[in-house]
C-alpha cells in the first residue's frame, strides 16, 4: 500500500473564506494516490472516501468531481437527508457500478424483523439504482443488544445468497462506542467498522500538551480496541475525523503547504489501524482540499501544530462523544453525548436542518434541561464541557 508517498501542495478552501488551488485541467490537481485493503473484504478502496450524510438533490456533480479525482467508494444511508442522498448517488453511479464500491446503512433495533431489515435495504437499492451494496451497516449503533439480534443474522444470510450485499458492517459514534466495537470484535459480528475516530478521542494526542492543558484526555479505550479488530482483520474506516469541523478557525494559522483538514486525515491515516476515512465532502473545493492529504501516512512539518492549536481553540466545547464519562449523570436519562453530537452539526457543520433531523431520532431530548439547575451534570465531563450550558441552548435550537 502506498500510504507513504504524500504529495506536498497547496490545500482548496472546505469553509468561507477561499483559496486557490489547482484547477480541474491541470495535471497535478489533487486526487486519491493510495487504495487500502479493507480488511476481510479484500476490496481496495481509496484512503480518502465520500461521505454524503449532507448530499442532497442537485448535487450529483460533487459525486461526479470526486469519482474523477479516484475516489471509488461512496458511503450513504437510507435516513441521510430523507433518501436524496442514496437517489443522487446513484443517478451518479448507476452507469459506473463495476468501477465503484457503493455502501449504505439501517438502523436495526434489538426487536427488528428480517423482513424488515430486508425491506429497508431493498428500499435502498432502489434509491441508489443498483442491485446490491459492498457493505451493508447496521447504523448509529450505541447498544450491543442490536448486535445480536438473530434477525439480522437471518436477513444477512438471505440477503448474501440473493447477492443484495457482499459484506456486513457496524457504524458507532455515541457514548458506548468501546462497548459495541469490543462485542463486535470479541463474537465476530461484522466483516467492517465505520467508526468515529480523531486526534481528539486519543490520549496519545495530549501527552505532549500536558503543560499547556489544565485537563487531559482520559479516554483510553477506543485505539485499543480499533487495534483488536485490525488484529482480527475487520476492516476498519474512521469517520468524524474533524474533531467538529470548524475549519474556519484555522485559516489564519495555515501556511499554504498544509491546512488543519490535511493534518487532521493524515493524523488519523497514520494509524496503521485504520484502513482508510470516510468525511462528508458539500463543495469543490472541500474535494480538492481533502484529497491533497491522500497517500500519507505520516504527519507533515507543520501539522502537530495546526492540531495542537485546534485542541487549544475548541477543546472546551467539541463533545468526545465515544469518551462516554457523562453517563448516568442525568437524574432524566438525557443522552448527554448524543445531545452535544447534534449540537456539533448545527453550530459546526453549520448544517441546521440534518441536525434537527438527528436530534428528532434521539429517544430522548434534553427539555428536562430547560428546568434544571444543571448540578447533577456539574464537573461530569473529564475534558471540562459545561454541560448544562450547552444542552439546554441545544434543545432549543433543535426541538
Amino acid at each position: 500500500m502506498d500510504r507513504r508517498k504524500f504529495l506536498t501542495s497547496a490545500g482548496a478552501s472546505a469553509g468561507l473564506l477561499p483559496f486557490t488551488g489547482a484547477t480541474a485541467a491541470d495535471s497535478s490537481a489533487p486526487r486519491i494516490r493510495a487504495t487500502s485493503v479493507l480488511g476481510r473484504t479484500g476490496i481496495k478502496i481509496a484512503d480518502i472516501s465520500f461521505g454524503s450524510s449532507r448530499l442532497r438533490t442537485g448535487q450529483e456533480h460533487l459525486v461526479e468531481h470526486a469519482l474523477a479525482r479516484g475516489v471509488n467508494y461512496f458511503d450513504t444511508a437510507d435516513s441521510y437527508t430523507g433518501g436524496e442522498s442514496e437517489t443522487v448517488i446513484g443517478n451518479v453511479l448507476k452507469s459506473r457500478r463495476q468501477d465503484v464500491y457503493v455502501v449504505s446503512k439501517t438502523k436495526v433495533w434489538a426487536d427488528d424483523s428480517h423482513p424488515d431489515i430486508m425491506r429497508a435495504l431493498e428500499g435502498s437499492l432502489r434509491r441508489l439504482q443498483t442491485d446490491y451494496v459492498d457493505v451493508y451497516f447496521n447504523h448509529a449503533v450505541n447498544d450491543t443488544d442490536r448486535l445480536d439480534n438473530p434477525e439480522w443474522f437471518e436477513f444477512a444470510e438471505r440477503a448474501r445468497e440473493q447477492g443484495k450485499i457482499r459484506y456486513t458492517g457496524m457504524s458507532g459514534h455515541a457514548g458506548k462506542l468501546t462497548d459495541c466495537i469490543n462485542h463486535a470484535v470479541t463474537n465476530d459480528l461484522v466483516d467492517v467498522l465505520l467508526v468515529a475516530y480523531n486526534f481528539g478521542q486519543d490520549p496519545a494526542f495530549y501527552e505532549s500538551l500536558t503543560r499547556s492543558f489544565d485537563r487531559i484526555a482520559t479516554h483510553p479505550g477506543l485505539p485499543g480496541v480499533l487495534k483488536r479488530a485490525s488484529e482480527k482483520n475487520i476492516g476498519v474506516i474512521a469517520m468524524k475525523t474533524l474533531m467538529g469541523a470548524r475549519l474556519n478557525d484555522m485559516r489564519p494559522f495555515e501556511t499554504g503547504q498544509s491546512t488543519f483538514a490535511q493534518a487532521a486525515f493524515r493524523w488519523t491515516l497514520s494509524n496503521p489501524d485504520v484502513n482508510a476515512l470516510v468525511v462528508s465532502m458539500t463543495n469543490i473545493d472541500q474535494i480538492d482540499e481533502y484529497l491533497q492529504a491522500s497517500g500519507s501516512a505520516s504527519l507533515a512539518a507543520g501539522d502537530l501544530d495546526l492540531l495542537q492549536r485546534y485542541a487549544k481553540l475548541n477543546g472546551t466545547s467539541y463533545c468526545r462523544q465515544a469518551c462516554n464519562d457523562c453517563a448516568g449523570a442525568c437524574p432524566y436519562e438525557v443522552p448527554i453525548a448524543d445531545v452535544l453530537r447534534t449540537r456539533m452539526y448545527a453550530t459546526d457543520y453549520q448544517d441546521l436542518d440534518f441536525a434537527r433531523r438527528e436530534y428528532a431520532e434521539l429517544d430522548v431530548n434534553a427539555s428536562p434541561c430547560l428546568s434544571c439547575s444543571g448540578a447533577p451534570c456539574a464537573g461530569a465531563c473529564s475534558h471540562g464541557l459545561d454541560i448544562a450550558a450547552l444542552c439546554a441552548p441545544t434543545h432549543r435550537i433543535l426541538a
